[in-house]
Order: structure tokens, then C-alpha cells, then sequence
């Protein structure tokens, strides 16, 4: 396993957004849509044992709705229209943001939790 300098707490969210490995940044992230590789495939880095859990929920919908719930409230088509129309056309377009946020957010929390060195209850000296 190839030792990397631990870099900045902005690198970490840098590399995670990115779907990169915290540790080295060439390295894929996700096996699938929001699988953690086991190991990095180059830097052989332990990338499963982060506990992100539900950070990433939370944080995705905290963003979703105040950069774009809370401002669509103050357009007037959106009391004024019929239900029929408004729900398909804020919906859709919300959950479709919202899968395509929560994998960059979950990245970020992984680099974050890499770059302060924390993992896991289970991985930590005497756990």
C-alpha cells in the first residue's frame, strides 16, 4: 500500500466530489451508484470503513431545500397553477437533482471523514 501525505480538508471534499479517492485522487470512489469501493484499485487505501451513514441524506436534502425548494416558493405559478401541473413540474425535476447531488455529498463527507481521520467505531485502535 503506497503512503500519501495526508492533504488539506479541501483536497479531501475535492477528491470526493470528484468520485476520486481521498487518499490519492486517481482512484474511483464507487463501485456503483453509491457502493464505496472496498480499496482503491491505485493506492490500495482502505476506502469502505468511513462511516458516512446518513450525513449524506441529510446534507443533500439541507442543500435541495434551501438553494431550491425555499426559492421556488416565491414564484407565483407555483400557488396560481393546478396542483396537476406544479407537482410533476417541481417533483421530477427535484429527485432528478437530488440523485444526481447525493454521490458528490457523500463523496464530500468521505473526504471530509478522510482528511480528519476518522473511520469507523470498529477500525479504531482498541475497537
Amino acid at each position: 500500500m503506497r503512503k500519501i501525505s495526508a492533504p488539506s480538508f479541501l483536497t479531501g471534499l475535492k477528491r470526493g466530489v470528484m468520485h476520486r479517492c481521498p487518499n490519492c485522487g486517481e482512484g474511483r470512489l464507487y463501485s456503483r451508484y453509491l457502493k464505496v469501493d472496498l480499496d482503491c484499485e491505485v493506492c490500495g487505501h482502505d476506502l469502505a470503513h468511513y462511516p458516512a451513514d446518513d450525513g449524506p441524506a441529510y446534507f443533500t436534502i439541507l442543500i435541495i431545500g434551501h438553494l431550491f425548494v425555499a426559492p421556488l416558493l416565491f414564484f407565483p405559478f407555483i400557488w396560481q397553477a393546478p396542483v396537476a401541473l406544479v407537482v410533476p413540474l417541481t417533483v421530477i425535476p427535484l429527485g432528478a437533482l437530488t440523485l444526481v447531488l447525493l454521490p458528490r455529498v457523500k463523496g464530500a463527507v468521505i473526504g471530509a471523514l478522510w482528511a480528519h481521520k476518522l473511520r469507523k467505531a470498529e477500525d479504531a485502535p482498541g475497537g
